[in-house]
């Protein structure tokens, strides 16, 4: 069993999608840490914003039979692959960290993930992993997120959407978000 950490995102009827997901990952996989949900601007394209959210769980699979799980758990949920990378979706769940992996595979697989270098997903991992260390630089998920410029990628917690997933309330109110 691994421990891995999902960073989960919604343009389209977000807090539709991000429930139904959270609530059919609590199915699969048993008890979550989530993270609040925040709302940014869409990366990569003019669009609505994103709602985002961090869930770490206990997985019995593998890093790539997680990821193919997840995409299907995607596919469920109104994902419409073969379109543009970075355009409006239904539901984006991505494995941001697995245990202390570093690898690459099939279907996006790239763990730690690259997105981790943006606020929507390192602000949420920080809530609910602010102890846990990147496999790579070694630092902190609290550590990386304090020294992170967060005027440059704001943030705004959702409440609404964060009830409708059960998220525990965000961490730290020292944090740069906060001092904003």
């Amino acid at each position: 069993m691994g421990r891995a950490y999902l960073s989960l995102g919604s343009n389209i009827d977000a807090g539709r999608w991000l429930g139904l997901a959270v609530a059919e990952l609590r199915v699969r996989f048993g008890a979550l840490d989530v993270s609040p949900v925040y709302r940014s601007a869409a990366v990569g394209f003019d669009g609505p914003d994103f709602l985002n959210l961090a869930v770490g769980l206990d997985s019995d699979l593998a890093p790539e039979a997680l990821n193919d799980w997840l995409h299907a758990l995607e596919d469920r949920h109104g994902r419409i692959r073969g379109g543009e990378r970075f355009a409006s979706r239904t539901l984006d769940v991505d494995i941001v960290l697995y245990d202390d992996l570093v690898l690459s595979g099939e279907g996006h697989l790239q763990i730690p993930r690259g997105e981790l270098r943006h606020a929507f997903v390192l602000k949420p991992m920080a809530d609910i992993a602010p102890g846990l260390r990147h496999p790579v630089s070694g630092h902190t998920m609290a550590e990386l997120w304090a020294a992170f410029p967060a005027e440059s990628e704001p943030l705004a917690v959702d409440e609404p959407c964060s009830l409708v997933v059960g998220a525990r309330p965000a961490r730290d109110s020292s944090s740069p978000q906060s001092r904003r």
